[in-house]
């Protein structure tokens, strides 16, 4: 469960992030160079605190420009998933793809503009069809856990952090993962008190549903051995007493105590999100969970000119769907960067955290099945609700009782709404054989995160024994029973490379190769399919196939230039990919100055 306020800068961190404002930000809007020049310059936005991104250093000119980038090995995708192969791409002032144009093409008498793409390969800009957009800003700006690889590690990172920041009265933090150290169980509050005893901590597991506090967090909180868990979530007790890990629902038992961010470092966060995901290619993201604050936080972006990526609101929950939308999904706003169009439902929890609901119980655990979020009547009256007044549902779904509940909500209320409603789910990770066909039916989109495969699938044989693994991250049987396929990360839960999720989706390998020839192989899907799900499929997944996803004339001109070509290079290569360069909207956003570095010291070399 994503909670954006769990990790709010503090401090230093507010102090630099007051000093953002609005007539900065305005200032820091892209314009055009006049002169077709072949090469575009990238420098720094005047932009104070922490808000970092890059604009093009120009002369006045108009917005938008009709331009031409050359000298590109350029492979986007059609509507019915055919590769299209091309060596230039024309730009309308508008934005938006003109032409694609092969070497043989003639080029326009006069343009306002030139870039050389120097031969590197361009895509469409990648879309993460399930992210989470403010909490990975707050992940970038707080304690982050995740590369620990034992309890003693963590231990001696919050330690360190605490040391560094004695100003900050809460210490908060995520990413630490008990499956990933071999500790065999979860860690405790006595574990954390040995590191930081004298101040508040609260630590959010790797995939956000459970958090760990430590003695002094939970006094604050007032959580007892007289407290009780709530439903749908669960209070993990040692000898009958809390020991401080609090599971789904639980989680907001200490979590609703931690200070909540204030607008500005609000802005701050969603200014570092959007730098580390331009520079990993992402240019636009569904927004899983969206709650009013973040929205604001999307607005000021907007209304002061440096919303760069584009951003596919779901809101968290009913409430915050009519909060933000009201009685219909919001229009596109900023030039199609904004839209809220959908709300998110939880169904369960995660596997990591025994809380995915399972059909059977748990293998490591014989007297748990997990945690249903919803009854029956519940979800169904959500997801009905949604619907008429045309909001788009994604529901979380990871065990396979999860799965089969809301593949029959599904079913049931598609004799009723008709329309194009694209019912999402969120994860499909856990799913009876015998429901597999099934997600081929009524327009399912099973959003699906491949990054996810090789992370959890020691931790899967361990929860669920091998009998129950032939549905699990089933992304192949899937597309064969006609279901439809959009591919995320999960971020920040895990990283947003998009390249190690396209190679893990050709593969089912992780980083090492392991293991040799893919886990269940058989579900590996092509090249062509991989990166569908992270353009195509994805911006289809989100009702913005007509505006994105694709570098076809009419949709916007938002590509990225790598190194590699994803369609020939070996996954080893794939993972390595560099990105050189992002544009959204026909404007550069992001140039990776080592690359340009490089590049320009090359040049000099050869003259």
């Amino acid at each position: 469960m994503i909670n954006e306020t769990q990790n709010p800068p503090r401090n230093g961190e507010v102090a630099r992030a007051k000093r953002v404002t609005v007539r900065a930000l305005k200032r820091a809007r892209h314009a055009w160079l006049k002169a077709p020049s072949t090469k575009l310059r990238l420098v720094p936005l005047p932009v104070p605190g922490r808000i970092l991104a890059l604009a093009l250093f120009t002369t006045a000119t108009p917005a938008f420009a009709d331009g031409l980038v050359e000298n590109v090995n350029g492979i986007t995708l059609d509507a019915d998933g055919k590769v299209i192969r091309f060596n230039a791409i024309l730009i309308g002032k508008d934005g938006k793809v003109t032409e694609l144009l092969s070497k043989k093409d003639k080029l326009p008498p006069q343009l306002d503009f030139r870039h050389d793409g120097k031969g590197a390969t361009m895509l469409p800009g990648l879309i993460d069809a399930h992210g989470h957009v403010m909490p990975l800003g707050f992940q970038l700006l707080t304690l982050d856990l995740s590369a620990t690889n034992s309890l003693a590690e963590a231990q001696a990172a919050i330690r360190d952090y605490a040391a560094k920041n004695p100003e900050r009265l809460w210490i908060i933090g995520s990413g630490w993962n008990q499956e990933k150290w071999g500790l065999g169980r979860f860690p405790t509050a006595a574990d954390l008190d040995t590191a930081v005893a004298d101040r508040p901590v609260w630590l959010t597991r790797v995939d956000g549903h459970a958090g760990w506090a430590n003695s002094r967090a939970m006094e604050i909180a007032g959580v007892t051995a007289a407290s009780k868990s709530p439903p749908g979530g669960r209070i993990e007790l040692s000898g009958g007493k809390p020991n401080g890990i609090f599971v789904d629902a639980a989680f907001k038992l200490v979590g609703k105590f931690v200070p909540a961010p204030k607008p500005a470092e609000r802005d701050v966060a969603l200014g570092e999100a959007q730098k580390k995901l331009l520079s990993q290619g992402i240019t636009a993201i569904a927004d899983m969970g969206t709650t009013m604050d973040a929205w604001q936080s999307y607005r000021r972006a907007g209304d002061g000119g440096w919303l760069s990526i584009r951003i596919f609101g779901y809101a968290g929950g009913i409430d915050a769907m009519v909060t933000i939308a009201g009685p219909r999904p919001t229009p596109w706003l900023y030039d199609d960067k904004l839209r809220l169009g959908g709300v998110k439902l939880f169904l369960d929890g995660a596997l990591g955290s025994r809380g995915a609901w399972l059909k059977k119980p748990y293998t490591d655990a014989p007297g748990q099945t997990g945690l249903q979020l919803l009854a029956p009547a519940e979800i169904r009256n959500l997801m009905v609700r949604a619907s008429m007044d045309g909001f788009q549902t994604a529901v979380h779904a990871i065990g396979d009782a999860a799965n089969a509940e809301v593949i029959g909500a599904v079913e049931e209320l598609a004799e009723t709404y008709k329309g194009d409603q694209r019912w999402r789910i969120e994860h499909v990770q856990i799913v009876d054989p015998v429901d597999l066909q099934k997600l081929g039916k009524h327009g399912i989109i099973s959003s699906m995160q491949p990054v996810h495969q090789t992370s959890d699938r020691t931790m899967a044989e361990a929860r669920l024994g091998q009998e129950r693994l032939a549905g699990a991250y089933a992304w192949q049987s899937i597309a064969k029973a006609g279901g439809k396929l959009a591919f995320g990360s999960d971020v920040p839960i895990e990283s947003a490379d998009p390249f190690a999720g396209l190679a893990a989706a050709i593969t089912r390998e992780d980083a090492a190769g392991q293991p040799f020839g893919g886990w269940r192989p058989e579900e590996r899907v092509t090249r062509e399919q991989a990166l569908a799900g992270f353009t195509t499929g994805a911006a289809y997944a989100a009702f913005a196939e007509g505006k994105v996803g694709s570098l076809t004339p009419g949709h916007h001109a938002d590509f990225i230039l790598i190194d590699v070509d994803p369609l020939l290079a070996s996954p080893a290569e794939l993972r390595k990919a560099v990105v050189k360069e992002t544009w959204v909207g026909g404007r550069p956003a992001f140039q990776n100055t080592a690359v340009t570095a490089a590049e320009k010291q090359n040049d000099g070399e050869r003259r």
